[in-house]
């Protein structure tokens, strides 16, 4: 069964996201993130801007056998940049499915109002909670500026991010495989916690405001797949709890309040990436 194309919790109210089980349509994705199918370059872009639709390079894709399960679009607040604005789309390769919890996912992001070029990223979909992570620095990002034989250059890229893949599923192998103490959890809570409140000025602005949560509460497990000690449990709790929010808190001047999901495709990217970050420098210091 498909997800439907309405907004999801992991993304900012007036951001549209569809995943499915299966690859989506064309059709699917157009509820959902219309500038895929963009037939021309914002009016700001020069003619130096090589403009090339996402949707002809997704199709070029799936012909190699790159398939979408997953695309989303940011809005924008200027008149006339809603149907140019960034997208995300997150493709499976028919040769790694595989008897896994995980499923290899390679991330592009692109935008047709010069906000971004076309990016290519390492990622991994967890089927338990449906969640999408982006893996740090096991694989260098791709960047493909708007100008060139584009088409190409991403269906090339797309391959070599394939292709390192395996290194991706030995450190996350590795991280399942380590055990942490109950004092290393909460100091991986707690630098989450930091990477996603930082240092906020109360309103008043003279003091930093608390977190609204702890980092015992980053720390709660959400179903019972996620209870355990090892490194790679705690960094699904943690990451869980810090990208899709939901969680009782209280902001500085005491007033209850559910932490927001993370509201943007830049941020919980990046988010996303410090926290895999995150966790394999764990692993590094156990090692």
């Amino acid at each position: 069964m498909y997800s439907t194309p309405t907004l999801a919790t992991r993304f900012a109210r007036n951001t549209r996201v569809v995943r499915g089980d299966q690859p989506l349509s064309e059709d699917q994705m157009r509820a959902a993130a219309p500038s895929i199918f963009a037939e021309g370059k914002h009016a700001s872009r020069s003619e130096r801007y090589t403009y090339i639709p996402t949707i002809d390079v997704l199709r070029g894709l799936r012909k190699e056998g790159f398939e979408p399960f997953m695309v989303a679009q940011g809005a924008s607040r200027v008149e006339g940049k809603a149907e140019f604005t960034k997208h995300l789309i997150r493709m499976r390769h028919a040769g790694q499915v595989q008897a896994r919890p995980e499923a290899n996912e390679i991330i592009l992001i692109n935008s047709h109002d010069g906000a971004s070029s076309y990016q290519m990223l390492a990622g991994l979909f967890r089927f338990v909670c449906c969640n999408g992570l982006v893996v740090g620095q096991v694989v260098d990002d791709i960047r493909i500026p708007h100008k060139g034989n584009i088409q190409g250059e991403v269906i090339e890229g797309a391959f070599r991010v394939l292709g390192e893949f395996e290194a991706v599923n030995q450190h996350t192998e590795a991280m399942k495989a380590l055990q942490l103490q109950p004092a290393e959890e909460m100091a991986f809570a707690t630098a989450a916690l930091a990477l996603r409140f930082g240092e906020r000025q109360t309103e008043e602005g003279d003091d930093l405001a608390p977190a609204p949560v702890t980092a015992q509460q980053l720390n709660e497990a959400r179903r019972p797949e996620d209870i355990g000690r090892s490194l790679w449990t705690t960094f699904q709790r943690v990451q869980e709890n810090v990208i899709r929010g939901g969680q009782p808190g209280r902001s500085a001047q005491g007033r209850r309040l559910q932490t927001r999901p993370v509201g943007s495709i830049d941020r919980g990217v990046s988010l996303n990436r410090a926290l895999w970050m995150l966790a394999e420098e764990m692993r590094r210091l156990k090692a």
